[in-house]
């Protein structure tokens, strides 16, 4: 409950600070690349119910139907123009603060996957991680905030994403759902904002102490 009072008042708050802001990048994306603003992604949420994510549209359409499907791969050629600005600053994820206001997720909690990647979590991982409402950020989400680079010059980015990152995303997510609390949900807030500004920052080793151990692509 207490929670959730924070999530709206830290949505209110931010789409009243950051309209200006969405409104210029709505007329861009109106103006350009195929003339589409807000994509809406089908994620899963609490209790398995799936919810559409809303982002600001960075690739052409029907990216999903294309090339590597729902992963999205270094300098891919379904990211438009302005979208890779949108996608290098995380300001394409902005619109998902309706999604906060509305319930869907919170600020802070296990990243929402797309049905089939959530499919391919351990069965125990996914029981843990139901339990919880999603977030807009998590530890996850900012350890694999350049997730894309993890997928440069693999041979097979699919098997590798499936293979190496999900088991430690998932395990990543479970851990957060095992130690939410108001402290970990502000901490894991300042450190977003932290690693969006200095983006080589190993901040999060030194915030979060037992997060699962790293596996060797990360530690490169």
């Amino acid at each position: 409950m207490i929670q959730r009072i924070f999530d709206i008042l830290i949505s209110i708050t931010a789409l009243l600070i950051l309209s200006p802001l969405l409104i210029i990048i709505s007329l861009i994306l109106k103006l350009t690349g195929e003339g589409e603003v807000f994509y809406k992604q089908i994620r899963v949420g609490k209790k398995g119910k799936n919810f559409g994510l809303l982002k600001f549209a960075t690739m052409v359409k029907n990216s999903s139907k294309i090339g590597a499907g729902e992963i999205t791969l270094p300098n891919d050629s379904r990211v438009l123009p302005f979208g890779k600005i949108l996608r290098k600053t995380k300001i394409n994820e902005l619109p998902q603060i309706w999604n906060i206001l509305k319930g869907d997720i919170s600020v802070v909690g296990p990243r929402p996957m797309v049905p089939n990647t959530f499919l391919k979590y351990p069965e125990a991982s996914k029981e843990i991680i139901l339990k919880n409402k999603p977030g807009l950020t998590g530890i996850g989400s900012i350890i694999f905030r350049d997730e894309e680079s993890y997928l440069e010059n693999k041979s097979d980015a699919r098997k590798f994403y499936d293979e190496e990152i999900i088991p430690y995303k998932s395990s990543l997510e479970v851990w957060y759902a095992n130690n939410a609390s108001i402290k970990n949900y502000f901490l894991v807030i300042f450190v977003t904002a932290w690693t969006i500004i200095f983006p080589k920052s190993r901040i999060i080793d030194l915030a979060f102490k037992g997060l699962p151990k790293k596996p060797d692509f990360l530690k490169k």
